[in-house]
């Protein structure tokens, strides 16, 4: 984990700038007439009202419309239907799913690619498909226990039949993938992007056979991390091949790492961390999936975050899907918590009732310490994170059996207007002071005093907050005696007028 927190706060102010521009020429964000919302930490329905089971999977366009691929795991309909009951780690396969849309938000269920049973049981995961210009086939690559599954369709949305299996990738220093994706390049060809199976710190790329994709060919090493690396993803912009990945810490969320080249088989870059994800480790995800919105007005890059259901237990929602854009040759994260978008055109603005605090519920930092991402501390140990929050695993603390004055905070660059803060909180009372506050916003400081007994979650607003100055300091503070506590969870930052 890096903990820079100065690095962190000019992170945070920057995304929170940026997020005020859309990704064609930085002009001021406006939704267009076309564009549709796009509401992350929640749970995602699909047309007809269901839940969206689609982790570890990929996106392929077909004509105007977006195919997703996902699996469907067991104990992510027990995190649903339960989502406070903790975690679970049921990731038994029930099918792999495919959705389809047209506009990136609103999803139709089309059907089960595969289901369990046809796949024999036993761990399905890293799923992506890619259609063979020779064969005409659109084919399913997966990793099937220690191996990898292949199975074909004559359609994009119809039922899959297995096709064949790979026991071993020539030139893999463990023979088989550790994670994966599929890559289509502009040229049709597909390929596998992957680590090794076992420690995972050797990055490669592998073309899928040309005659049917039914076969992966032998890896090239493209780049040894100094530590490992899974989730891998690829996407092009400007003739440039980013290959990206997150930290080998299971499934919980993670700065997002990155290589690039000129050619897809290298040589590759010194690896850099995507900007924009140190804050909130990537919206508070590992690296799923990625693929090139392109339309008459522009182009980005959708990262597709996962949240797996135990899986980590790290914020509400499976999914969580943001914008990327470049400047020159720098790719940067966007973390929004509501955004819209215009598919055909390709363009993308900051959603008005987005969220402008990063790492809002503590949960980014999936282990106890006293720094957490995109926060900075005065008063040293006093503040940490706890678990047991309101939502998720974890809360933002203070407490010490001696006499303290403390704070959390997070500088924030925003668009002038009007703001309400936000926080759910408990407390044992009895402090001098103790405050969740907003300040250097161009006005006197506003806050809600939380120096009274709580002793189950509540929430408390600092409304009114007028941002005159393109910028505010939120957080919490204590003037506390010994022995008093404060717990907050889920800021909440929202423009209001």
């Amino acid at each position: 984990m890096l903990n820079k927190k100065t690095g962190r706060t000019l992170v945070a102010s920057f995304l929170s700038l940026a997020m005020a521009l859309v990704s064609t020429g930085g002009a001021v964000a406006e939704t267009p007439a076309a564009a549709v919302t796009i509401q992350n930490d929640v749970f995602w329905k699909d047309t007809s009202g269901n839940p969206v089971y689609s982790q570890g999977g990929g996106v392929l366009k077909v004509g105007n419309t977006y195919y997703w691929y996902g699996a469907k795991y067991n104990g992510a309909v027990s995190y649903y239907n339960n989502p406070g009951g903790g975690k679970n780690g049921d990731t038994s396969l029930s099918a792999i799913t495919i959705y389809s849309s047209t506009d990136l938000a609103n999803w139709k269920f089309e059907g089960n690619a595969l289901t369990g049973s046809d796949l024999g049981g036993g761990w399905v995961g890293r799923i992506g498909v890619a259609r063979n210009p020779k064969t005409g086939k659109y084919v399913l690559v997966s990793q099937l226990n220690s191996g990898l599954v292949f199975a074909t369709s004559s359609t994009p949305n119809g039922r899959f039949t297995k096709a064949g299996t790979q026991s071993n990738i020539a030139g893999v220093s463990t023979g088989m993938s550790g994670d994966q994706s599929v890559f289509t390049d502009d040229d049709g060809k597909a390929y596998l992007i992957y680590s090794n199976k076992s420690g995972r710190s050797h990055l490669y790329v592998s073309s899928l056979r040309a005659s049917d994709y039914l076969q992966v060919d032998p890896a090239k090493n493209v780049y040894n991390a100094s530590a490992g690396r899974e989730g891998n993803i690829m996407f092009k912009y400007n003739g440039t091949y980013y290959f990206c990945s997150s930290d080998l810490h299971g499934w919980n969320s993670s700065h997002t790492y990155c290589i690039s080249a000129k050619n897809i088989m290298g040589p590759y870059s010194a690896e850099f961390v995507l900007q924009g994800t140190d804050a909130d480790f990537s919206h508070v995800t590992q690296t799923g999936l990625a693929f090139t919105v392109t339309g008459s007005q522009g182009s980005f890059v959708m990262f597709g975050g996962d949240r797996w259901s135990d899986f980590a237990g790290n914020g509400i929602g499976y999914n969580q899907w943001l914008p990327v854009t470049f400047s020159g040759s720098t790719p940067v994260f966007h973390s929004l918590s509501q955004w819209t978008v215009d598919a055909a055109a390709g363009t993308w603005a900051v959603g008005r009732g987005n969220n402008h605090v990063l790492n809002p519920s503590a949960e980014a930092d999936r282990v106890a310490q006293n720094n957490l991402a995109g926060w900075t501390i005065t008063g040293g140990n006093v503040n940490s994170n706890k678990q047991g929050g309101h939502t998720g695993r974890w809360a933002f603390a203070q407490s010490s059996s001696s006499a303290y004055n403390a704070s959390r905070y997070q500088n924030i660059a925003l668009p002038n207007g009007t703001y309400t803060l936000s926080a759910w909180v408990k407390s044992s009372g009895g402090q001098k002071r103790a405050t969740v506050f907003a300040k250097n916003f161009g006005g006197a400081e506003l806050s809600a005093a939380i120096n009274r007994s709580l002793g189950s979650w509540t929430k408390v607003e600092v409304p009114g907050i007028q941002v005159t100055n393109g910028s505010v300091q939120v957080g919490v503070f204590s003037d506390a005696n010994a022995g008093n506590w404060v717990n907050v969870d889920d800021f909440s930052l929202v423009q209001t007028g």
